[in-house]
């Protein structure tokens, strides 16, 4: 950990323990505040739960080709399935990013009224042929949402707000739950190119888990590139674009970056959590400045989602 990136004790909040939730809050709130980004410990995910989804990370990414293709996001899968390498530039003035990821989001039934009626980001999930993964990866999806909900009830004590603000517009989220894998780094790369393009997460917070590899690089506002080193057992946060705009600019989304290791692999897995569709992302209260307009105009979460995916994937025409 850096002091720009601190790190977090979420047990007294997750224990209920008398002050927990008012002093995490305090704490998460100051690092919202500054990089966006800090550490979590006693988060709750087993250990156990958080190899088996590196394992079956691992057996993915070693898979056929031929399995990755039956399995391959389009503009038609609700931004769930295999992305190849090169299949995205979140850097957009870059050359396209040197890794590769599959993407699950909420697991809906074929029969799901959104899934029928063909409804943005509301898809059936993509599951390769592979023993396990399917229940690993909804083990793991359930234990990022509820750690994410509970992280938002410090969000919204520290902002002044009922610690339940956002309880009803996460029930049902456009969350994604994605796994990252960077080749090692080639002997050349294109001007510009990156493992992950410098770039800030689109939506509310994001929790990831990474190797000991390293790589990832966060900006500071004064401009400077922090390595953020690998914590054993922690899990990086850092606050996204939609609750930047939801706390009008009160909290930071910050510029970030990954860059591929020299001599070997690296694994990540992230959850990035997006409000419902429908939830309006608007100033929330008491984050307006007096006497000014809030900085955002209104929009529902959907809308503002979909024009920063299409962004992201104009060069693959991955999304509608």
């Amino acid at each position: 950990m850096t002091d720009d990136i601190p790190l977090i004790d979420l047990g007294p909040l997750l224990r209920g323990q008398d002050g927990g939730l008012q002093d995490v809050s305090r704490a998460i709130g100051a690092a919202c505040r500054g990089t966006g980004f800090f550490y979590v410990t006693g988060h709750g995910i087993p250990d156990a739960l958080m190899r088996a989804v590196f394992d079956q990370s691992a057996r993915l990414f070693a898979a056929p080709r031929e399995l990755l293709n039956s399995v391959a996001l389009s503009s038609k899968t609700g931004n769930r399935g295999y992305v190849p390498i090169k299949g995205e530039a979140l850097d957009p003035s870059k050359p396209a990013d040197l890794k590769e990821a599959f993407n699950i989001g909420l697991d809906l039934p074929p029969d799901d009224p959104d899934v029928m009626a063909g409804r943005g980001f509301r898809a059936t999930n993509l599951w390769p042929d592979l023993p396990g993964f399917r229940e690993t990866l909804l083990s793991y999806f359930a234990a990022c949402h509820g750690l994410g909900q509970a992280l938002h009830q410090a969000f919204s004590t520290d902002l002044g707000l009922p610690p339940d603000y956002f309880a009803d517009k996460l029930d049902r989220p456009m969350a994604t739950l994605r796994l990252l894998h960077y080749p090692e780094r080639p002997p050349t790369m294109e001007k510009g190119q990156f493992g992950a393009g410098e770039h800030t997460d689109y939506g509310c917070v994001t929790l990831l888990l990474t190797d000991d590899a390293g790589g990832l690089q966060v900006r500071r506002r004064d401009g400077v590139w922090l390595d953020a080193p690998y914590v054993p057992g922690a899990m990086v946060c850092n606050i996204g674009d939609c609750l930047m705009r939801w706390t009008n600019d009160i909290y930071a989304s910050t510029p970030h970056r990954v860059v591929n290791p020299a001599g070997r692999e690296r694994y990540s897995v992230a959850f990035f959590l997006d409000p419902n569709p429908d939830a309006l992302v608007a100033c929330l209260p008491g984050c307006e400045e007096p006497g000014q307009p809030p900085r955002h105009a209104p929009i529902r979460a959907e809308e503002y989602l979909l024009g920063r995916l299409r962004a992201t994937y104009a060069g693959a025409g991955l999304m509608p």
